[in-house]
């Protein structure tokens, strides 16, 4: 108990932590607006890394139409605000149980689909809303978009503070979803759904709730965006911006939530970093993935998560002290193996 209570206050000092730091160095001008403003984006990429890796690397199912859902969410933010008057805080929730009910209407037909026919179906499906928000002029703006400003538009100390902490918040939420008995009964759906079905988990019904949980954050995912680009246009549903999401969890690792979020945060600032390479800057994700592909198939953590209880653990016992006889054992039979 005691040991349960120390890991709870150390996870809580850790999240208030990743909230306030950047928060502060952003408010104190150590942090300056341009790099803030690549630190606010990157943080709703990491949000859209989770609702893909969610649908793909949790629940097992390929879909390439989470672009769709965060579009549906960002429209719905501005709808929400704008027409019907609801807060701001509201209308983005509001916005991710709409995205969520769009996925489950989406998701009833398409579920009982598997692998590539499930991909093409949902890349379907992304195709029919970007031109449908095409068309609803009046509501969307039609292929020219849709403006929408609000105090992250304007403030980048409230966008990273806000952007982080939701951030924050639904990784705690999937995690202790991942955790749970749900979570764990669809993850045995993943890696094997005749075996899950015959111990009486209901195979559907667990991809149901996979997908419905993953549109609802792409839907978060799409506010924020909006909320901190200021505009947004039918194109941001289109499949190639699911695909450069999908690179994120690749990248990270399939089911691993902490390399998904890592792998956004790393690839935003790598590419804004070769700006002064002009549209060659392109030509990085495909040469990144060429990579990964061959020298790390399973992405930067695989399947594996970041533990901070574990590495506070570790630092406990002593593991700092024994590191550097680890590395040398390490090396001496690396040498050892060469020579033979």
């Amino acid at each position: 108990m005691k040991k349960h209570i120390q890991h709870t206050i150390l996870l809580t000092v850790i999240a208030a932590a990743a909230i306030l730091i950047p928060t502060v160095l952003v408010a104190s001008g150590v942090i300056d607006e341009y790099i803030a403003g690549i630190l606010s984006q990157a943080g709703v990429y990491a949000i859209m890394a989770i609702s893909v890796n969610l649908i793909s690397g949790i629940t097992g199912q390929l879909s390439l139409g989470q672009a769709g859902f965060m579009a549906l969410g960002a429209y719905s933010t501005i709808l929400f605000n704008t027409i019907l008057h609801v807060p701001l805080p509201v209308s983005v929730v509001l916005a991710g149980i709409v995205t969520a009910l769009f996925g489950f209407l989406i998701g009833f037909p398409t579920l009982k689909l598997e692998g590539d026919y499930l991909a093409i179906v949902t890349l379907a499906f992304g195709e029919i809303i970007r031109v449908v928000l095409v068309n609803m002029k009046k509501l969307t703006g039609g292929p020219n978009g849709k403006s929408f400003n609000t105090i992250l538009t304007m403030d980048s100390t409230i966008a990273v503070l806000t952007i982080t902490a939701v951030l924050v918040l639904i990784i705690v939420l999937v995690q202790n979803v991942i955790r749970s008995s749900y979570g764990r009964a669809i993850l045995a759906v993943r890696e094997d759904e005749i075996a899950a079905n015959s111990c009486g988990i209901p195979v559907f019904r667990y991809k149901m709730t996979g997908f419905v949980l993953a549109s609802f954050v792409a839907g978060i995912g799409g506010s924020l965006y909006v909320m901190l680009i200021g505009f947004i246009k039918p194109e941001q549903a289109a499949f190639t911006k699911s695909i450069d999401y999908l690179i994120f969890v690749v990248l990270g690792g399939m089911g691993s939530m902490t390399g998904s979020v890592l792998a956004a945060y790393v690839l935003t600032f790598l590419q804004e970093s070769l700006r002064f390479l002009q549209n060659y800057r392109l030509l990085f994700y495909p040469v990144v993935l060429i990579l990964v592909m061959l020298f790390r198939p399973q992405g930067l953590l695989g399947t594996k998560e970041f533990s901070f209880v574990n590495a506070f653990e570790w630092i406990k016992s002593g593991g700092l002290k024994t590191l550097p006889a680890r590395i040398k054992n390490a090396f001496s039979r690396k040498s050892r193996r060469e020579a033979e």
